[in-house]
């Protein structure tokens, strides 16, 4: 299955809940922010990755990383949309 094609469906998934989403709740989505940790973990692991240098393991961890950051995104755009509904 393609990346494309995976996204499309967990985002067609995740339709039901933009319609659960109050403006407040919307806005918490939108403001999430990655912890520093995570982040700093994140830009370690690609900066590696650019240079070529992941373990097996690493990969599959920059993985976990980027699948999460993806899902997120998809949530934020959900309550960024719920948010111009409710403006409406």
């Amino acid at each position: 299955m393609s990346e494309t094609f995976a996204t499309t469906v967990l985002d067609r998934f995740l339709d039901p809940i933009t319609d659960c989403l109050t403006p407040d709740v919307a806005r918490r989505i939108v403001d999430l922010k990655i912890e520093p940790s995570l982040q700093s973990r994140l830009d370690e692991l690609a900066a590696k990755a650019n240079a070529g240098i992941l373990t097996p393991a690493e990969v599959r961890e920059y993985r976990e990383y980027v699948e999460g950051i993806d899902v997120v995104g998809i949530f934020k755009a959900k309550a960024r949309l719920s948010l111009l509904r409710h403006s409406s």
